[in-house]
């Protein structure tokens, strides 16, 4: 797995690499002796406590068994299942197709009461219309080269939407102004997104801010992020989807969120930006 942009993901992983050494410290063995007795390479051993490499179940049970310590295991187990689901690659995440991780979407957003969003390049899931989502998730496939269940994950995906109407769910959306302007979809399919956006903006449940490119930059376009009541945050890169619960890194999220919802316009300006964009389509 590669070291994760989160330092909370890093820090956590690191931590575990720790209690292992420290297991291994305590049963006065040197990392030869360790990996003799575990049957493996000491680079091996060496990747594990420095986190380079994360231990699967069979590893740590091994670990702990050559250091006398099998009632550690289990605790271990589920710190390093905790940790690796912190940063998860989406080629892992989409191993069996799109489906699955959109109804996980649906269930953490099923809790969720307040979710502040940012985003800057597409709209998020829940303003997604069918067409929009289908040419979305359509590259995504190709380019991850995973099995392509697109008309069941955007089904899935389009069952998020009523949260937007039920529940007393509230979202607060901030969008740069070039997601209303990249050529995501197709010019039909483009204009059917743009339009749903101007159908949901009066919602109760429902905040939209965009801003705009000639804002003067107070905080810089960031990667896009889900903030659900202030107790996670899921930050999607290029590769992988990041949750971080790190009260720090919530708490500078927050702080960013504020820098750019300063920024924004709302009301009949964020109209307005969008019936620009719907003219440019002409």
């Amino acid at each position: 797995m590669p070291a994760s942009p989160s330092s909370s993901a890093q820090a956590a992983r690191e931590a575990l690499a720790v209690r292992l050494q420290h297991l291994r410290k305590d049963a006065g063995l040197t990392r030869k002796e360790l990996s003799a007795r575990c049957g493996w390479h000491p680079s091996k051993t060496t990747r594990i406590q420095k986190g380079d490499a994360p231990p699967s179940d069979t590893d740590i049970r091994t670990w702990c068994a050559a250091c006398g310590a099998d009632d550690q295991a289990d605790d271990l187990m589920a710190t390093a299942r905790a940790v690796d689901s912190m940063y998860l690659e989406w080629r892992r995440l989409h191993r069996n197709g799109m489906r699955k991780v959109q109804q996980d979407w649906n269930t953490l957003h099923e809790r969720t009461r307040v979710c502040l969003v940012y985003v800057s390049n597409v709209p998020p899931g829940f303003f997604q219309t069918p067409g929009f989502a289908t040419a979305l998730m359509e590259q995504i496939t190709a380019f991850q080269g995973t099995p392509n269940d697109v008309a069941e994950a955007v089904a899935a995906r389009n069952a998020r939407s009523r949260f937007l109407y039920e529940g007393g769910h509230r979202y607060v959306v901030l969008m740069e102004e070039s997601v209303l302007r990249y050529r995501t979809a197709d010019p039909d399919a483009m204009r059917g997104q743009l339009r749903h956006l101007l159908a949901v903006m009066p919602l109760a449940s429902v905040s939209l801010g965009i801003i705009p490119f000639t804002a003067q930059r107070t905080v810089w376009p960031l990667e896009a992020f889900y903030l659900h009541d202030d107790v996670q945050a899921v930050v999607e890169t290029l590769t992988a989807e990041i949750k971080v619960k790190q009260p720090r890194e919530l708490a500078d999220y927050a702080r960013a969120f504020a820098g750019l919802a300063e920024m924004a316009v709302y009301g009949d300006a964020v109209r307005d930006l969008i019936a620009a964009a719907l003219g440019a389509l002409e």
